[in-house]
């Protein structure tokens, strides 16, 4: 088969169920026999477009303004979502995390997608932010993670000091309201069945299967059924 099957994934660096979602879908993909037949493609996503960068302010005191809530209720909630996270192998640090604008790390990521790195890149990124405690709108933190990527940390910085990827990431935003999504992880498998969430591992896998069952399918030419007549070979038989 010439083509993979697509399966697109919305997402938002932000997002913690993103990044758990991604950990269970890798996983499930890992037990998936035909996983080299699979083509993953980030699209960008921002759940807080307007969100000001605040190095300085707790991501505890901005979920608290956010949703409404109590400093402790939020450190709370942050509490629970890191021990689900560490039930799939992953470290999230949410008193050094960065409250930080998305928007940078989505035109990163878009950049190292030219080069085939943009699942690198993501989960760096993931990284950074979660656990890290980076700066994810800092382009001297996105420049030295694309050095970790070896890519051209020079064309890099050029390119997110002058927003060229900023179309790119608008246009998933629009792909992404145009499809209905309402709400990050968001995966698409092969334009016809859409995962909603971090699902488990199950779900993840018996979507796979089923869309790339019918996906494959879908790529074998339909027999030409012959009727046969007098005819002539190449060996000279005429019949």
């Amino acid at each position: 088969m010439k083509n993979k099957m697509k399966v697109e994934v919305w997402s938002d660096i932000m997002c913690p169920f993103c990044y758990i979602g991604k950990r269970r879908f890798e996983t499930a993909l890992k037990s998936f026999e035909d996983n080299d037949q699979i083509e993953l493609v980030w699209k960008s996503y921002q759940l807080a477009p307007d969100l000001k960068t605040q190095p300085n302010k707790s991501i505890h005191e901005f979920l608290a303004e956010h949703k409404g809530t109590s400093i402790d209720e939020a450190t709370g909630m942050n509490n629970q979502i890191s021990q689900m996270a560490a039930q799939v192998g992953l470290t999230f640090d949410y008193d050094n995390m960065v409250v930080a604008n998305s928007f940078n790390a989505h035109q990163f990521a878009h950049f190292a997608k030219q080069f085939g790195k943009q699942n690198e890149a993501e989960e760096l990124l993931f990284q950074a932010h979660f656990t890290d405690g980076k700066n994810i709108d800092d382009i001297a933190v996105l420049v030295a993670l694309g050095a970790a990527l070896d890519l051209d940390t020079a064309a890099l910085k050029k390119a997110l000091e002058n927003n060229s990827y900023s179309d790119n990431v608008k246009e998933d935003i629009v792909e992404a309201q145009q499809i209905g999504v309402r709400g990050v992880p968001f995966f698409v498998f092969n334009r016809k069945y859409a995962a909603s969430g971090a699902q488990s591992e199950d779900v993840f896998l018996q979507t796979i299967e089923k869309s790339f069952q019918e996906w494959k399918e879908a790529q074998v030419e339909n027999p030409i059924e012959v009727i046969d007549g007098q005819s002539c070979t190449p060996d000279g038989n005429c019949e």
